[in-house]
């Protein structure tokens, strides 16, 4: 979602984000929950679980929830941390002031959901 931002983009982006670490087994974001937030993977792995089943395994770089702050729905999975986990953090309302604040950043969110429902489509029926 971020890698075609601008330096003054991603400058942006940081000012909308908080860093929290977590340690192995925690449990980021539950299927079925509401959630409010997305995740910014820093550094190490977490989890992808639907229904129980392992779908993903996600690291530096991907973008954890972020339906959340766009819907305000329930959580469509469980990600939880495999080792320590450094994220950056953007709540609902810091996730609204970046679509409506960098050009062209609401298409690149609708392009990566677009592509994840691509690729569970693919997984669930050949």
């Amino acid at each position: 979602m971020f890698a075609h931002c601008s330096k003054k983009e991603l400058q942006q982006v940081a000012q909308a984000t908080m860093e929290v670490s977590a340690p192995d087994g925690r449990v980021l974001v539950r299927e079925g929950e509401p959630g409010h937030e997305c995740f910014i993977i820093i550094e190490g792995h977490a989890r992808v679980e639907r229904n129980g089943a392992v779908v993903a395994t996600l690291g530096p770089d991907d973008v954890v929830g972020e339906l959340a702050p766009l819907t305000g729905g329930p959580r469509t999975a469980t990600v939880t941390a495999e080792g320590p986990l450094d994220v950056l953090v953007i709540g609902q309302r810091e996730f609204a002031a970046l679509l409506d604040e960098i050009p062209g950043f609401a298409n690149r969110v609708l392009h990566e959901l677009a592509h994840r429902m691509r690729d569970l489509d693919e997984r669930a029926y050949g």
